[in-house]
């Protein structure tokens, strides 16, 4: 997974950058709203299986920003494992007020359609922050879970590769399954979960770099 890490200059960052710039373009000029209507629709049409509705809102809550810190915190108190804590924390913060401000200047509305599944024992969170931005918390994209959840994959994914090389990639059905349940529960268009996963990739590949997480493997620095 060493490819996963890169310079903010680059190549690999510039063409993630041209790519997202141009998904919300296409967001921000309406370009996409049938096909995210459509795939909503779908999905709220679809809710009402009590199982699946609550595994679903589980899967949501758990890319919520304080739970996510609150591992992180955990990872950071293991010597062994201090690096990695710190990189995410830093990840958790960057990602989430970068969406947030995005969030203000695209100004896109979230699905205007209640989700009718199984109440959940707490409110499916927004977890919106952007400062002095008014209406940002109402604001669709991108997402921030799937932001967020994307930098926990490749930092996690990356710190694993050692070890198990090939077994590491299964941490990415974490991210799909956190925008997978952004949409079932209706706080999100599909635009907005690429666009965050975009932002997730490129915010990881460079904190990780920067924070020389290739550290990790050398034992005489752990």
């Amino acid at each position: 997974m060493k490819n996963w890490l890169f310079d903010i200059r680059s190549r690999s960052f510039v063409l993630l950058t041209l790519l997202f710039l141009f998904l919300t373009s296409l967001v921000f000029f309406e370009l996409t709203d049938d096909f995210d209507q459509n795939v909503i629709l779908f999905f709220s049409e679809n809710v009402g299986n009590s199982t699946l509705d609550l595994v679903m809102q589980y899967v949501t809550e758990s890319g919520d920003v304080f739970n996510m810190m609150m591992f992180a915190i955990i990872i950071l108190l293991i010597p062994k494992t201090r690096r990695v804590g710190i990189t995410l924390l830093i990840l958790i913060v960057i990602s989430t007020l970068l969406t947030g401000y995005i969030k203000c200047g695209v100004d896109r509305d979230r699905p205007g359609y209640e989700y009718l599944g199984v109440e959940f024992p707490v409110q499916i969170s927004r977890d919106t922050f952007a400062l002095f931005c008014e209406g940002g918390f109402d604001a669709s994209y991108p997402s921030g879970h799937a932001a967020r959840s994307m930098t926990f994959a490749i930092i996690l994914g990356y710190a694993l590769s050692e070890r198990f090389p090939r077994g590491a990639y299964l941490i990415f059905i974490y991210p799909a399954m956190i925008s997978l349940s952004r949409l079932y529960v209706l706080q999100h268009f599909p635009m907005d979960v690429i666009g965050g996963t975009i932002i997730g990739v490129m915010l990881a590949g460079v904190m990780a770099n920067r924070t020389k997480l290739y550290q990790i493997f050398d034992k005489s620095k752990t």
